[in-house]
């Protein structure tokens, strides 16, 4: 094969290494229980990377590199982190660190909490601030109506309580 249709250059990975994982251009907002949780997924990582080290195994090696990959992430997002008090935001206001209930156009309401990207796990509730729902909401106080910008269409939906919780509402869900 002709030389002139292989690419090359510095930014192609050779055999072996891992691409990272990219970080987000927004700042990383973490909620107390987001702080914890990189602490934690931080710590166990470094603990897969010791016990790996010790493998000799093809596929223990092809982990080791995920890990060592993954460890850098976390460590950087550490670095990056921003901790957002949720007792500290203004109570009658949509912000970072509050749990909102929303009600749709079909009358059912949800619940959600804003967290940082981390932390987010929609099927438990929990949003990025940076989402579309998120970003909509911000800002907003109860009985206001926001458009939700959604990929199946733009939705109204309304707030219908704001509540920031002392102990952070996501430790008990």
């Amino acid at each position: 094969m002709s030389r002139a249709f292989v690419k090359e250059g510095d930014d192609e990975l050779s055999a072996g290494e891992m691409p990272e994982r990219p970080l987000s251009d927004h700042p990383n907002y973490v909620t107390p229980r987001g702080l914890e949780l990189l602490h934690t997924r931080l710590k166990d990582l470094q603990e897969q990377r010791d016990r790996l080290t010790a493998e000799d195994e093809p596929m223990a090696k092809q982990k080791l590199l995920e890990v060592k990959r993954d460890i850098r992430y976390y460590k950087a997002q550490l670095e990056r982190a921003k901790v957002v008090d949720p007792a500290g935001q203004p109570q009658d206001e949509v912000r970072f660190g509050a749990t909102v209930t929303i009600g749709d156009e079909d009358g059912k309401q949800h619940a959600f909490h804003i967290v940082g990207d981390d932390e987010a796990d929609v099927t438990s509730g929990r949003i990025s601030w940076a989402s579309p729902l998120a970003k909509a909401m911000i800002g907003a106080k109860v009985g206001d109506t926001v458009i939700w910008r959604r990929p199946a269409g733009p939705v109204e939906v309304e707030i219908v309580a704001i509540r920031y919780d002392a102990g952070d509402a996501a430790r008990r869900a």
